[in-house]
């Protein structure tokens, strides 16, 4: 997505109030919007057992989960996330609906919007498409961004801001490390943003060459090529996974040299600081992206990620239904 484009779909997800009306990305939303979900989330776990409490804030109202392109993990987590707020919750399986059949996106969007859907969680292959949505729907309708192309994971990457904030601290102490594929990962690129927002003090990005990001430098971060340089001092540690696909390409030569130069392992840790705090967005391939040792071990916060994130998307989904309510 263009710079043009990312602002205008930063406009495109506030209300006339200045609140979250879709969310679609972290760029260009402010430090207050990122922490009133973080806040908001943080309403949802209960703080003397950490469990996530339903509050029925949608009690009535229809989501509708439109995938894509497959993601078990995100599509579940969002259909807990609004049953504990008492939705209505219906799964669209893509691959079989109109669409495949010669009906246009738009047409099937109309159709879906007059069976009273009030939200829609979108997870597509191409970049731009939730933001596309968004600019079609009725003002009855959300529209929450599960993933698109390369550009935006922008859910995933709060998840990781609250994991962050509940475990590491204030972001403005913080040093993070992302690890992996940089260059085709929207979950970087959102966490980018939101880490920029939200005041950490330093951002780095460790890949090899051919997975380094072409304009990330224009972002303030650190990119680095050597594990052992890019991890010194490190707070944080997120390793992405990386596609099989690009283990096919020439992007890498194999995924045991790739875990050997770039995987999490006990040994790389050591470069960090000593309770430096892992993380992974999943599903993590162990072997490849990291030492099953680190991710089971008791920095890992991978579980903790997990939870964390359904009570995030809970924080969204009330929200933009809040939001909605404003502009009527």
């Amino acid at each position: 997505m263009h710079r043009s484009s990312a602002h205008e779909a930063s406009r495109l997800q506030l209300n006339a109030q200045d609140r979250l009306r879709h969310f679609l990305t972290t760029e260009g939303l402010s430090r207050d919007h990122l922490t009133e979900i973080l806040d908001t989330a943080e309403s949802f776990i209960d703080p003397v057992t950490g469990a996530i409490v339903n509050r029925p804030l949608l009690a009535g109202r229809t989501v509708m989960n439109l995938f894509f392109e497959p993601s078990t993990r995100t599509r579940t987590t969002f259909e807990v996330a609004a049953k504990r707020l008492g939705a209505d919750v219906l799964n669209i399986d893509i691959s079989k609906s109109s669409t495949s059949k010669g009906e246009t996106l738009r047409d099937m969007l109309w159709n879906l919007e007059a069976m009273t859907a009030d939200i829609f969680v979108v997870r597509h292959g191409d970049s731009g498409a939730a933001h596309f949505i968004a600019s079609q729907v009725t003002p009855k309708v959300a529209v929450i961004n599960a993933g698109d192309g390369r550009h935006a994971h922008p859910t995933q990457a709060m998840l990781d801001m609250l994991t962050i904030r509940r475990h590491a601290g204030a972001f403005e102490n913080l040093i993070v490390a992302i690890v992996g594929d940089i260059r085709h990962s929207r979950v970087a690129r959102s966490e980018i943003h939101a880490l920029q927002t939200l005041g950490a003090k330093e951002i780095r990005v460790i890949a090899p060459r051919t997975l380094q990001p072409r304009d990330f430098d224009q972002l303030g971060v650190k990119v680095f090529e050597r594990m052992e340089d890019g991890l010194v001092d490190v707070d944080v540690a997120i390793a992405l996974r990386v596609q099989n696909e690009r283990m096919e390409s020439a992007l890498l030569p194999s995924s045991d040299e790739f875990y050997a130069l770039y995987g999490l392992t006990r040994d790389k840790l050591k470069h960090a600081k000593p309770d430096v705090l892992v993380m992974h967005p999943g599903p993590i391939n162990r072997g490849v992206e990291i030492e099953s040792a680190v991710a089971d071990g008791p920095q890992s916060l991978i579980l903790k990620q997990v939870n964390y994130g359904i009570a995030v998307r809970m924080a969204v989904l009330s929200l933009a239904v809040r939001g909605q309510g404003e502009q009527r």
